[in-house]
């Protein structure tokens, strides 16, 4: 057997072979064994594409290792292949010398045919000869271990994800216990389902021991990692949990007026599951239902949000405007995926930025944060919910399908150390003379005020309001002094965020600039050439509108500014019409994460520029 400090396995086939669920239990597996892990689901964009074609193909990457990992790795060690299909679409993306665990079973004729193979069989492909092949007859197998059971061949065959499963616990030295209770609790009404699942997860796993002398086995160490109690999140339910933390530190009930949309749907699903904790999670007929009847619960005093994607904030962004110039507390969670349009509803993206802080009629700022990994989405929920309790403007969260989807191992924090209390401008008892809804503290921020608190009627809607009184104004002094005191109090932000931090030195060569779900990649990409002693340093930036007050005196520090994204350069236009640094951009539209490799690259030829220009 043989210690690695790190694997890379890609669980790959049709969008009915059960790769989501597989690579879930053995990240659930690997972290419950003290692994660090990321992972990556890759789902096709059709609900049931044609059964094995190439785009049809559902993957799931997941990363596990004996040192803290940041990404869900670039090019697999492992791919299992459930078809022919899956085979031709990942075989590309592995590492020379990968190994690669196949079901022949599926590989005949008609199937080789379907991937666009012009192959009779999986023995006549020239390509796998730089690879270790494992051939295993995953299907028929699977009908063999369960020919005693009461059940059809179909269901039989749906049981072969668990067989693959037990192959790769066996080669990868992982224990069988946890997903054998999961199985257990998800099958305890269905007796036969419950049987046939243990016996394939056994039966791969008797496998692997019977062809042990023909292949590697292989062990990863607990990882090295900070202390504590961990528990496995990704991104959406990191941002359900901090919204609800949030309305317990105000004191204030949680609405969550949304409708579904991929990827950001199941955030709706988490909060609806909470009732117990107060929270109300309404699925509205539409996108514009969804956020009006938030802006309805917010001016009812409660902490609310929507949730949505690209297309959806777009049909939202009307009623955006209107709680803008109502000055209400009001949480947007974007999870960005490919556009324009439908685009890439299963793909990753950050094409939205230009959209969140222009797509709205008028003069119309409001506070934009990113969250970086699905281990940082609790946070930054909480941090969007904190700030527009606090500041009385909306807040719009940027998340994207790949920390939406993606998992890692999150160290559940101490709730009362920094989530403990939020406060809230929400006024009590009676108002003391003529109440003036817009009256403005030194911050810039109004009151809040809900309906039925005596002496405190004021008139709330979409035309502009007296300075003041909030009384329907069109005097065009007051319209303008009006516009400038919402985009002062968004500015002011400023003081009530932290500096921006800095991986590295604040002085050098190259300075990157990142945001989003692109941390885990360029933070390692940058870490590498530090290691070789690369003047580098990495600025990552969780806060976009307003930016840290000290982001200009950083960018000043470098001679180059390099701005990778997974867009056509929309930070990149913000950062040169704010700071006119010159910084450059590195775009990628694809609908996939960064490799590490890539980003390498790109860093590596910039700074080689930079000392030919200064030599």
């Amino acid at each position: 057997m043989k210690s690695l400090d790190q694997v890379i396995i890609l669980f790959s086939g049709d969008s009915g072979d059960g790769m989501q669920l597989t690579g879930t239990q053995f990240s659930n597996t690997s972290a419950l064994m003290g692994n660090d892990i990321s992972t990556f689901p890759d789902y096709p964009s059709e609900i049931r594409a044609p059964s094995g074609t190439v785009f049809g193909v559902s993957g799931f990457q997941v990363n596990i290792g004996a040192e803290e990992i940041f990404t869900p790795g670039d090019q697999p060690d492992v791919l299992v292949a459930m078809n022919p299909a899956a085979l031709r679409a990942k075989l590309p993306s592995l590492k020379k010398g990968a190994t690669i665990i196949v079901d022949d079973n599926a590989f005949d004729r008609v199937s080789m045919k379907k991937a666009g193979y012009e192959i009779r069989s999986i023995s006549e492909l020239d390509e796998l000869s730089d690879f270790s092949v494992i051939h295993a007859q995953i299907t028929s197998q699977t009908e063999k271990a369960l020919e005693k059971l009461d059940l059809t061949t179909k269901q039989k065959r749906r049981c072969k994800n668990f067989y693959a499963l037990g192959l790769c616990y066996f080669i990868f030295s992982r224990n069988r216990n946890s997903t054998k209770k999961w199985i257990k609790e998800k099958f305890k009404d269905e007796p036969v389902l419950l049987e046939a699942n243990i016996l394939a997860l056994d039966a791969g796993y008797h496998y692997g021991e019977t062809i042990e002398a023909s292949i590697s086995t292989y062990r990863i160490a607990e990882a090295r990692i900070t202390k504590g109690t961990y528990r496995q999140i990704n991104g959406n339910t990191g941002v359900a949990w901090g919204l609800m933390q949030a309305a317990q530190a105000a004191g204030l009930k949680l609405y969550l007026g949304s409708y579904p949309i991929t990827p950001a749907t199941e955030i709706l699903q988490e909060l609806a599951k909470h009732q117990r904790f107060g929270v109300k999670a309404f699925q509205a007929e539409d996108e514009i239902a969804g956020i009006c009847s938030a802006i309805g619960a917010s001016f009812g005093g409660a902490l609310a949000a929507t949730t949505t994607s690209g297309p959806g904030f777009a049909l939202k962004s009307e009623a955006l405007n209107l709680a803008v110039m109502l000055e209400l507390p009001l949480v947007v969670v974007n999870v960005q995926r490919g556009g324009p349009s439908t685009g890439l509803p299963t793909k990753t993206e950050q094409s939205d930025l230009l959209q969140v802080f222009y797509g709205r009629n008028g003069e119309s700022p409001l506070i934009v944060l990113a969250a970086s990994r699905p281990n940082d989405a609790f946070e930054m929920a909480f941090e969007a919910a904190r700030l527009t309790l606090a500041h009385m403007t909306p807040v719009v969260l940027l998340s994207d399908g790949y920390i939406a989807n993606g998992s890692e191992p999150w160290l559940i924090p101490d709730l009362s150390a920094r989530f403990g209390q939020i406060p809230h401008r929400l006024v009590q008892g009676t108002a003391e003379g003529t109440f003036t809804p817009y009256a403005r503290d030194m911050d810039l921020v109004r009151p809040w005020a809900v309906p039925g608190m005596e002496g405190m009627q004021h008139r709330i809607g979409g035309l502009e309001k007296d300075f003041t009184t909030g009384n329907v104004s069109y005097d065009p002094e007051n319209h303008q002094k009006m516009v400038k005191i919402r985009a002062e109090k968004v500015e002011k932000v400023k003081d009530d965020i932290p500096l921006q931090t800095l991986e590295g030195s604040g002085k050098g060569e190259l300075l990157v600039v990142s945001w989003g779900g692109t941390y885990g990649a360029v933070h390692t990409a940058v870490r590498e050439l530090q290691d070789k002693g690369h003047s580098l340093s990495l600025a990552h930036l969780k806060y976009l509108n307003p930016f840290p007050r000290n982001l200009g005196e950083i960018i000043s520090g470098f001679k180059k500014v390099i701005i990778p994204e997974l867009n056509d350069g929309q930070l990149l236009h913000l950062i040169n019409a704010r700071f006119q640094c010159g910084a450059k951009g590195y775009h990628k539209i694809q609908g996939q994460p960064f490799k590490i490799a890539e980003l390498t690259g790109v860093f590596e030829k910039e700074l080689k520029a930079t000392e030919y220009v200064t030599s």
